[in-house]
C-alpha cells in the first residue's frame, strides 16, 4: 500500500461532503469530544477558502 499525507476530495460529492461534515458535528455534540467539531470546522474553513465564500454561504452552497 503506498503511503500518503493529503487527500484529494476532488471526487466527493456535494451531498457526501454535507453528510460527512454533518456526521462530525452531529458526533461531536453526542460525544462531547470536541475533535470531532474542530475537524468539522477546519474541514468547512479550508473548503470555503477554496471556494473564496463565508462558511456559511459554502455550507448553503452545500445544501442546494
Amino acid at each position: 500500500m503506498e503511503q500518503f499525507s493529503k487527500i484529494s476530495i476532488e471526487e466527493i460529492s456535494k451531498h457526501d461532503m454535507l453528510m460527512i461534515i454533518k456526521a462530525l458535528e452531529y458526533t461531536g455534540e453526542k460525544t462531547n469530544i470536541s475533535s470531532f467539531g474542530e475537524l468539522k470546522d477546519a474541514i468547512v474553513r479550508q473548503l470555503s477558502i477554496l471556494c473564496n465564500s463565508s462558511e456559511e454561504e459554502f455550507i448553503s452552497y452545500l445544501q442546494k
